[in-house]
């Protein structure tokens, strides 16, 4: 049975691909840091499990379909798993921020989803590396340890400092996996 403490959630954009203020839209636009595809693949190989918490407000804004979604999805899958690693879910909020769902990050709704999909009684121990500060409030919202890496926006949340006191920051997912596993 998995262990929480051998759990690690990532959001998507700007941790595990380049974000965009304009929304990564398309396949075209899911541009992966090569670094963050194998970080992920040495995380399972060293026996954690990996899973995904991501908010995709263009779904309800008519940006992008779930098909694309998908799409992006299984093209992260695939890489990850050519390179002998695994993602074990992917969690996602489709809603704008104005429709008061449980799912959207800094609430831990997505983390919620991806601890009962597990199996797990809790979170506490697991963690949750995030470019924002709304990723490190769902985490700590349900015990998980916290880390914030410096890709996407997480150069900005670093500057604005507030709500970080027990949040290990890092360059980038390689970095905080080479941290972890060492």
């Amino acid at each position: 049975m998995l262990n929480a403490e051998k759990l690690v959630i990532l959001d998507r954009d700007g941790v595990i691909n380049h974000d965009s203020d304009n929304y990564i839209k398309s396949i075209d636009e899911w541009i992966p840091y090569p670094s963050s595809i194998t970080a992920i693949a040495r995380l399972t190989r060293a026996g954690y499990s990996v899973a995904v918490a991501t908010n995709q407000s263009g779904i309800a804004r008519g940006y992008y379909s779930e098909v694309t979604l998908r799409a992006m999805h299984d093209q992260l899958t695939a890489l990850v798993e050519a390179e002998g690693g695994r993602i074990a879910h992917i969690a996602y909020c489709p809603h704008e921020p104005d429709d008061k769902c449980q799912c959207r990050k800094p609430l831990p709704g997505l983390l919620l989803q991806i601890q009962k999909h597990l199996g797990l009684k809790s979170l506490t121990g697991s963690w949750m590396v995030g470019d924002s500060l709304r990723d490190i409030q769902a985490g700590e919202a349900v015990g998980c340890k916290t880390a914030l890496v410096r890709t996407g926006k997480g150069i900005k949340t670093v500057q604005k400092g507030a709500g970080l006191d027990k949040t290990k920051i890092f360059d980038d997912l390689a970095h905080f996996v080479k941290w972890l596993i060492e």
